[in-house]
């Protein structure tokens, strides 16, 4: 192997040398720089990144905070509101409530009216028949006919002695 002759070895080491000392140089000069700047480009762009995602970030805190206080706002709006539709409508109802209750107090009145002359004329229409059914139990019993004006005063006093005991009775 002539690698490993004694003789060859100083040209072997002179050319060994010279290589290594252009690559070098090559690496150097022209390798470095180059990824030297693509090492610093892509620091840049990282760096750039990163800012640009900080900024985001405020940028999506201020919105969150603008958006929260916007839904507290709203929420305390809607809030006022439904209290005064509830005021008002408990305002309204109230209202209705009293017109209603006046109108049963109306109502009440009239069929109180109505009562007291129903009363009445059935009271009159027992005068009446209290005072033919008399006539016709003494015309049976004794055979004698009474005039309608004596059979009405005999009713009206019956009536004034047992009236004034059922009043007596009620109060």
């Amino acid at each position: 192997m002539p690698q490993f002759d004694p003789n060859t070895f100083a040209t072997q080491a002179f050319w060994l040398i010279v290589c290594f000392a252009a690559l070098y140089v090559i690496v150097w000069r022209l390798l470095l720089p180059k990824l030297s700047d693509i090492f610093e480009a892509r620091q840049r762009y990282i760096e750039d990144d990163l800012t640009r995602a900080e900024k985001l970030k405020a940028e999506a805190e201020e919105v969150l905070r603008d958006y929260r206080s916007s839904l507290e706002k709203a929420r305390a709006e809607a809030q006022s509101s439904l209290k005064a539709v509830a005021d008002e409508l408990a305002a309204e109802a109230a209202r209705q409530i009293e017109v209603q209750g006046a109108a049963l107090t109306e109502r009440g009145k009239d069929a109180e009216a109505r009562i007291a002359a129903a009363k009445a004329e059935a009271l009159g229409n027992v005068k009446a028949v209290a005072a033919e059914s008399a006539g016709l139990a003494v015309s049976r019993l004794i055979g004698v006919t009474v005039g309608e004006d004596e059979l009405a005063k005999a009713v009206d006093a019956a009536r004034g002695g047992a009236g004034q005991a059922g009043q007596g009775g009620s109060d």
